[in-house]
């Protein structure tokens, strides 16, 4: 009987019902959703590293002799090591692609995931394994032939087989951040491949045990100077990087989801309360006629129940099959991985079974009030709470407002709940839309800020290595350009050691260094400048020391810190070309940036890109990211209309008698709309205001789970105020106007007889 009645309810009350369902099942979606895809990310990437046994680390130094394998081998955390030489070549091809060559000596660390052709060979003195999407890029198969050119050297392999490698999930050439496969790949040889009897290695891959600093602090100690660098899986710039975005999904998926989890249980404790006092009669006549106290809590406790239980359990189905299939084709294109697949974790199963027990908890607390009390004073009507005399009016300005604020000062304060409610509902609402707006704005400034207010270049000419400075200087001449050297470091503070970026800049103002506000600074030819972002890591300042060295020499420099500047993108030192000579380092230029549009093709250069390429490879790189803001966007927005229409249902029927009693009194409808009114754009303004300081924090722990390389401040713009307080307004108002049309047609006898 009583499971007939919970039907009957839910079907007489079932736009709110509907909107819990709607809130659990939106909650549940997209943190299975955003959290199956971050999470299939992070288990397909470890399988595809676990299978092929990705180095711990690599050290780097111009020639690795027997001798120094040997005494990294005797390192006590040593586990494995693997020499190779790592060398750039250029493929015979008619636009010169860059093909990175990997000649190994075994392949035990980082290896060759096969996708067709035969097993790598490390004997096959004849045979190349290459990198699967330059192949497609360049409609190459298992068989074909394929010559390769390096420090003026050609040699000419038979293709065995394709496939990816570890450490290649992230690839990306000098002038664009979005790969571009017909322009630059990979490829694996074998030692008896190299036309030379003796191997010049340069790059140890180690596997070891215990902590990456401990191990980095080990090779110092004993192996200084023999050495140039040592870099850690965490820090490889492909593992990184495709770790910086899983991260960032991960957050967002985290976050979002737990408002919408919040609103729907506050929706439920509201919708549960109404019910409840409106069934005050029902639950004395079921008392009266024998029914248990927990029997009739267990009815009531189940209606948020099953709602949030099929609500729950859908989400948990069809958050993972769908949302991560939006992000993939996006993902793929800039990530490269053997699959894409989504996964499961027992995280999502607790979040849900937590919201269907909170949900439980939720109800209890509405229903455990009038169960305590006895038959005959349940079947009578609840008392009309009393307002006493506050504060607030025992001022004498008190007497000077009107009508129309004193019903609802007074009417908010015998309902508490119901202001407290209804304010809480409008600050999830606009936080959600303050920080999806705000990533919006953030995505937008990024790009304002790198490639217009720092870049001011319209094309940049990457040089070739083996290029003379005569032909550079020709090159800039003809162009009228200004050359730039830009190159990896490492930087080591007391507190830290990061992976950064060194900029050297000539006297050009086609590159502006700014500070976080865009404004433009000036670092003296005799100043060290490092970036926001990355003093923030190292934790250290201006007047600090911190010592560094380009990647690839064993030549450490000390250095002070001179000024900080701000880059959104790229983190590290910017310095003159007199002052990287006075620390004793070569002035090598590697590019060559000019305002003038350069299609033309120079020996001297590598690649040409211009600003607009490298804008669109930002809009691709950032696709996926875009995709979750819409998201974000559109389900903030749902999560607005659903819970101002619900606190607004909640608001009429709750204050449906005393409406009644001043319509029998005379007011007018029009009045009473405007009361209604009131107290509506009171409660939305207070909950508007509060919400952008909750909106400005969600959005602070989204940027800063950007990762290392992005430096993005949160800001809230007017724009974002303006869009936000629009939507929650008018949504206001359209469901204030909704409800309050119904005090034409209010049938006072219904709603007065309650009490008699």
């Amino acid at each position: 009987m009583l499971s007939k009645k919970m039907l009957r309810d839910i079907a007489k009350h079932k736009t709110q019902f509907l909107s819990i369902f709607l809130m659990a099942f939106l909650g549940v979606f997209v943190f299975a959703g955003v959290g199956g895809e971050s999470v299939g990310l992070e288990v397909s990437v470890n399988e595809y590293y676990d299978a092929t046994n990705l180095a711990d680390g690599w050290i780097y130094s111009a020639n690795l002799d027997d001798d120094f394998v040997d005494e990294v081998n005797n390192l006590s955390p040593t586990k494995d090591s693997e020499r190779q030489l790592v060398i750039d070549s250029v493929g015979d091809f008619s636009n010169d692609p860059e093909i990175t060559l990997h000649f190994l000596e075994k392949n035990n660390i980082s290896t060759f995931y096969l996708i067709e052709g035969e097993d790598f060979n490390i004997s096959d003195e004849d045979g190349v394994w290459l990198d699967k999407e330059f192949a497609d890029a360049k409609d190459l198969k298992v068989g074909d032939n394929i010559s390769f050119t390096f420090n003026g050297v050609t040699i000419e392999k038979q293709i065995k087989g394709l496939g990816y490698s570890p450490e290649y999930v992230y690839h990306a050439s000098d002038a664009s951040v979005i790969p571009d496969f017909s322009k630059m790949g990979f490829a694996y040889l074998s030692h008896e491949a190299f036309p030379l009897s003796d191997v010049p290695y340069n790059v140890l891959l180690v596997d070891f045990d215990g902590n990456a600093s401990e191990y980095d602090n080990l090779l110092s100690d004993k192996l200084d100077g023999k050495y140039n660098s040592f870099i850690e899986q965490s820090e490889h710039v492909s593992v990184s990087q495709f770790s910086e975005e899983m991260d960032q999904h991960k957050m967002m998926g985290d976050i979002f989801p737990v408002v919408f989890i919040l609103i729907a249980l506050l929706i439920l404790l509201t919708t549960m309360t109404r019910i409840i006092n409106h069934q005050r009669t029902q639950i004395g006549i079921l008392k009266a006629v024998g029914f248990k106290n927990s029997s009739i809590m267990f009815h009531y406790v189940s209606y948020g129940l099953w709602l949030v239980l099929v609500g729950s359990i859908l989400g948990l189905i069809v958050g993972p099959l769908t949302l991560p299939q939006l992000f993939y084709p996006s993902m793929s294109s800039t990530y490269i991985l053997p699959e894409w697949k989504p996964a499961w974790s027992m995280t999502f199963i607790y979040v849900a079974v937590a919201m269907i027990l909170m949900s439980m908890v939720v109800s209890y607390f509405a229903v455990r009030s009038i169960s305590k009390e006895n038959p005959a004073d349940t079947i009578r009507p609840k008392a009309p709470k009393v307002s006493s005399t506050g504060f607030v009016e025992k001022f004498g300005f008190w007497k000077k407002f009107g009508f129309n604020i004193r019903w609802n000062y007074r009417d908010a304060k015998r309902n508490k709940f119901r202001a407290l409610m209804t304010i809480v509902g409008v600050i999830g609402c606009t936080a959600l839309l303050v920080s999806a707006f705000g990533m919006y704005d953030g995505m937008n400034d990024l790009k304002e800020w790198e490639y217009n207010q720092i870049n001011h270049y319209d094309s940049k000419l990457v040089i070739d290595d083996e290029a003379s400075l005569s032909e550079i200087n020709e090159v800039a001449d003809e162009v009228h350009g200004d050359k730039l050297m830009e190159s990896a470091i490492e930087i080591e503070s007391d507190n830290s050691k990061k992976s950064a970026s060194l900029l050297v800049l000539n006297d050009t103002d086609l590159v502006t260094p700014t500070d976080y506000d865009w404004n433009k600074i000036d670092i003296a030819d005799d100043e060290v400048s490092i970036s926001q972002k990355m003093a923030d890591l190292l934790g250290v300042g201006v007047g600090d020391t911190v010592k560094w060295h380009i990647m690839g020499s064993d030549k450490w420099i000390n250095t002070t810190i001179d000024k900080i500047h701000a880059d959104p993108v790229s983190q590290g030192f910017i310095m003159s070309s007199d002052k990287l000579e006075d620390l004793d380092l070569n002035y090598t230029p590697t590019s060559i940036v000019t305002a003038e549009h350069v299609d033309k093709n120079y020996s001297a250069i590598k690649s040409t890109s211009s600003m607009k390429d490298m804008t669109a490879s930002w809009d691709e790189l950032t696709e996926s990211m875009w995709l979750l803001i819409y998201i974000l966007i559109f389900f903030a927005s749902l999560l607005a209309v659903v819970v101002l229409y619900n606190l607004g249902l909640l608001s009429f029927t709750e204050i449906e008698r005393e409406i009644a009693t001043l319509k029998v009194l005379g007011f007018k409808t029009g009045a009473l709309r405007k009361l209604l009114l009131t107290q509506n754009l009171w409660f939305t303004a207070i909950g508007f205001i509060l919400g952008i300081p909750v909106g400005y924090y969600i959005l602070k722990i989204m940027w800063e789970s950007s990762g290392d390389s992005f430096y993005i401040l949160p800001s809230i713009s007017i724009t974002n105020l303006a869009l936000t307080a629009i939507i929650t307004f008018s949504l206001s108002i359209l469901v204030n106007l909704m409800f309050s049309r119904k005090i034409k047609s209010l049938d006072m006898v219904e709603s007065l007889k309650g009490n008699e």
